[in-house]
Formats: C-alpha cells, sequence, structure tokens
C-alpha cells in the first residue's frame, strides 16, 4: 500500500511539473513568434523580459515561504546585488567577452553568486528566528542592503576597476567612468538582456526549485514545514534545509536581478526597495502559497495588470486593488474550492465516458 502510494505520489508530481514546463514553453514559442511576425506593439515588446523576471522572482519565493514555510519580506534586497553586481561583471567583460549573450550569461551567474554569499552571510543569525520576527529581520536587512547599494560607487580608469561605499563620490584619473554612481545608481548600461535569454532563466528556476522540492532535501525542507520539533525528533537538522532554502532563494533572485538591470540604460537602488518585495510576495500568495505553476501565471497576469490599465490614470491603482481583493476572496474561499473541484470531478468523467466509448 505505501509502495503504491509513494508511486501515484511520484506520478502527480511529474504529471504537475511536465504541465508548468508545457505551459512556460507554450507561452514562449507564441510569444516569439508573434515577436518575428512583428505582431507585439512596442509596449508589449517592454513588458516580456520583466515579465521573466518577476516569475523567477515569484517561483524562487515561493521556495523559501511556501515550501520552507519562512516570511521573507527581503527579496527585493538579493534582486538589487544581483542587478548591480551583475551591471558591474557585464562592463568589466566589455572587452574580455564581445559576445552579447555570453556576458550576458556570465553576469546573471556572478550576481546569483554574490547575492547567495550575500544570503548565506545573512542567514547565519536570521534563521535563528521564526516568523513575524524573521519577517521583520529580513525586511531591516532587506532595506539596509538598497542603502548599501544607494551609497556604493564604483568606476573602471586606466589604473584599473575602483569600487568604494562612502557618502563622498570617489575621484576617478582622467578618462574614467562611473558605473555605480551612488545615489543616481548605474548609468550608461549597454542594454543586453534578450527576451530568449529570460526564458532560459524561467526554466532554470523551474528546473533547479522542481527537482529541489522533489528531492530528499525537498522532503525534509517540507517535514520542517510541517512540524518543526518532529523533524528535529528523526534527526532532520533543521536550521542546514532552512539555511538551503534560503541560499538557493537569494541565488535565483540575484540571478533575475542581473537580467533586470541590464535591461535598462539605468537602474537606481530605490527600485528594490520594500515595495518591490512586497509585490513578489503578493505574486506568491495570489498563485497559492506552494504553487509553482500558479506563482509563474499569477507573477505574469499581476504585472501586466497594471500597466494594462494604465490609461486609467488615477483609477489604475484602485482597480488593481479590487482585483487583488476579488482573486484573493475567491482564492481562498471554501465555497469556490468546492465549485471548483465539482467542476473538475465532471470533466474527470466526461472523460472517463469517452474513453469508455472509443474502447467500445
Amino acid at each position: 500500500m505505501k509502495t503504491k502510494m509513494n508511486t501515484l505520489l511520484k506520478n502527480k508530481n511529474a504529471r504537475t511539473n511536465a504541465l508548468t514546463y508545457l505551459v512556460v514553453i507554450a507561452a514562449f514559442l507564441v510569444t516569439q513568434y508573434l515577436y518575428s511576425a512583428d505582431a507585439l506593439s512596442s509596449s508589449v515588446k517592454g513588458y516580456l523580459i520583466p515579465i521573466c523576471v518577476y516569475i523567477s522572482l515569484a517561483v524562487s519565493l515561493n521556495l523559501l515561504v511556501g515550501i520552507c514555510g519562512e516570511l521573507s519580506l527581503g527579496h527585493a534586497g538579493f534582486m538589487g546585488i544581483g542587478a548591480f553586481s551583475g551591471i558591474v561583471i557585464a562592463a568589466l567583460l566589455k572587452d574580455t567577452i564581445p559576445n552579447d549573450a555570453l556576458r550576458l550569461l556570465c553576469a546573471m551567474f556572478g550576481g546569483g553568486i554574490l547575492a547567495g554569499a550575500v544570503g548565506f552571510v545573512i542567514g547565519v543569525p536570521v534563521l535563528r528566528l521564526r516568523g513575524d520576527y524573521l519577517a521583520i529581520v529580513t525586511l531591516a536587512f532587506g532595506e539596509i542592503l538598497k542603502n548599501i547599494i544607494g551609497n556604493t560607487y564604483a568606476g573602471i580608469d586606466e589604473s584599473g576597476f575602483h569600487m568604494a561605499i562612502s557618502t563622498t563620490k570617489m575621484p576617478l584619473e582622467t578618462g574614467g567612468k562611473y558605473i555605480i554612481n551612488g545615489p543616481l545608481g548605474a548609468t550608461g548600461i549597454q542594454k543586453i538582456a534578450t527576451f530568449p535569454m529570460g526564458f532560459v532563466l524561467v526554466l532554470f528556476t523551474l528546473f533547479v526549485v522542481l527537482n529541489l522540492i522533489n528531492s530528499k532535501e525537498g522532503r525534509a525542507i517540507k517535514a520542517v514545514r510541517d512540524n518543526r520539533i518532529a523533524a528535529e525528533s528523526v534527526g532532520i537538522n533543521v536550521t542546514a534545509f532552512r539555511m538551503k532554502a534560503f541560499v538557493v532563494s537569494a541565488f535565483l533572485a540575484g540571478m533575475a536581478g542581473a537580467l533586470f538591470g541590464l535591461n535598462y540604460s539605468s537602474v537606481t537602488a530605490s527600485k528594490f526597495n520594500f515595495n518591490t518585495s512586497i509585490n513578489i510576495l503578493v505574486f506568491v500568495v495570489l498563485g497559492g502559497m506552494g504553487n509553482i505553476l500558479g506563482s509563474v501565471i499569477s507573477a505574469t497576469l499581476l504585472y501586466v495588470l497594471p500597466e494594462a490599465l494604465r490609461s486609467l490614470q488615477d483609477y489604475r491603482m484602485i482597480l488593481y486593488a479590487i482585483v487583488l481583493i476579488v482573486v484573493m476572496l475567491c482564492t481562498w474561499s471554501p465555497k469556490v474550492k468546492e465549485y471548483l473541484s465539482v467542476i473538475g470531478d465532471k470533466l474527470g468523467g466526461l472523460r472517463k465516458k469517452k474513453e469508455v466509448g472509443s474502447h467500445e
């Protein structure tokens, strides 16, 4: 009986994962076809890379919030680290690696590694906390990271690369150029981000998160989420598995941040503030805690919705808030869930009848 249940669970997970990949790949192919046929407006084309970025951010945060059960409000801080470090790496490699795609890939991995390292350093003291305390401390660290980035100066001149964290501007020699200019942020960025690379990032994020969730480590992380005391009693190192989820989430957020930063000609630290962290958390909550496909869909729809309502000006955010409230009520309402399960059962019954009829 136990073996049969495990087999059914694995088959269900495999079907869910396959559906997630299928939806993402189908959406990319359709969008790429419309893009190549010049059937998309310039504004819609401008949404494509940010959508990929926010999908990756939502999926990575869902690993921490939905699978691990820890509330983090500092995700935008890791995104900011990835963005500015990716911009610096891309600028330094401009002459060494002339190929834009390869340089973008190096910048994304470099931004992800640095964000993951910072996540590990922060996680050592922070992950001793739980619940509201953890949320408050991660919020504080996110704001600290934003302010550090806002006071960072980085530039390159004849003598090489220079970097300083100061409220006064760092001097450069003749012919020098600032890559990060303190409160002004990064300016003069060469925009090398592409939609296909965004699609690759989404697939990579899904691959990492889904494989981690369905592995032994993923089951241990879920055990820690469900009952910390019971997990400790069977020998699970609670702190180590929480740290693993935290660092992986930070690493993926850093990669998404690098892609985001290299999609614009200028980026400031104020973009990676508390509001950005809350927006990413909203994507996760409305998509369903622990529901990876839900995070993909909610991040796409909820990013596009305010942009689509921009013509309504003053009423745009009011309508957006109403949509969020309605979706939240429908998502968590027992009656709505019961209604959807009834529809699912009816569709399943019709499918079985068709299969029986075809065999006859």
